[in-house]
């Protein structure tokens, strides 16, 4: 039994040496690549596809855009501690309700879905998401969450991060975007794949243009402010 019980402890701790390991170094070198752009890589039936991302700091990154995802995606990201409890209440509410459990990810828990794990469901796949996502809250902090957000985030077949997704959807690059066409590239993150930002159908205009006026009732791009402030 001690044995078992030493070896267990082992394991635990090389796991937890591990998961320092591949979060901590990119709180500041930028990731090359994530799990969700191997899996398109891997799984594609293009013979043509081809991975195009151009990472933006957190310096050239439009604040107006950065809005524009945080009212869509997540708009109690600056003050949670990577899990909306709320959101998830909400959910459990209208699943029994409906019979569905809608997402209630917040964007720290899409980084961490995104950069290490696997596509698919499941309970483990759920714990292995909470506890990268503990760890980049941790070591990371709220800017740096947003920045690598707004870099690895999907906008069509192949298209990754703000600026790609700028010059594939409106031939400009990402400082260029108007406010409405950082609204329409937000309101299609919870289906890249489905949604044209660059000819959007009447259900993503009218994404968009609640989008905007979330962003009037958040207050603006101060409201980003405190991600910029020191921890």
């Amino acid at each position: 039994m001690r044995l078992l019980l030493r070896i267990a402890a082992w394991l635990i701790l090389f796991w937890l040496i591990l998961s320092v390991l591949v979060v901590l170094p990119f709180r500041w070198v930028n990731p090359p690549l994530t799990m969700v752009m191997f899996d398109r890589w891997l799984t594609t039936d293009n013979p043509e596809f081809r991975l195009y991302q151009n990472w933006l700091s957190w310096e050239d990154i439009p604040k107006h855009a950065a809005l524009a995802v945080v009212a869509s995606e997540d708009q109690r990201f600056p003050l949670h501690r990577g899990f909306d409890v709320d959101a998830i209440q909400q959910a459990l509410r209208e699943r029994e309700r409906r019979g569905q459990l809608r997402g209630a990810s917040t964007i720290s828990q899409q980084v961490a879905r995104n950069m290490y794990l696997w596509t698919g469901r499941s309970w483990f796949r759920k714990a292995l998401e909470a506890w990268f996502t503990v760890l980049i809250e941790f070591f990371w902090g709220k800017q740096r969450i947003l920045e690598v957000y707004l870099n690895i985030a999907e906008w069509g077949e192949g298209i990754f991060g703000l600026d790609a997704a700028s010059q594939y959807h409106f031939g400009r690059p990402a400082s260029q975007l108007t406010r409405m066409q950082a609204a329409l590239l937000a309101s299609s993150l919870p289906s890249p794949l489905g949604y044209n930002p660059s000819s959007p159908g009447p259900r993503l205009q009218r994404r968009a243009e609640w989008n905007l006026e979330q962003q009037r009732r958040l207050g603006g791009e101060q409201w980003l402010r405190p991600l910029s402030e020191p921890k």
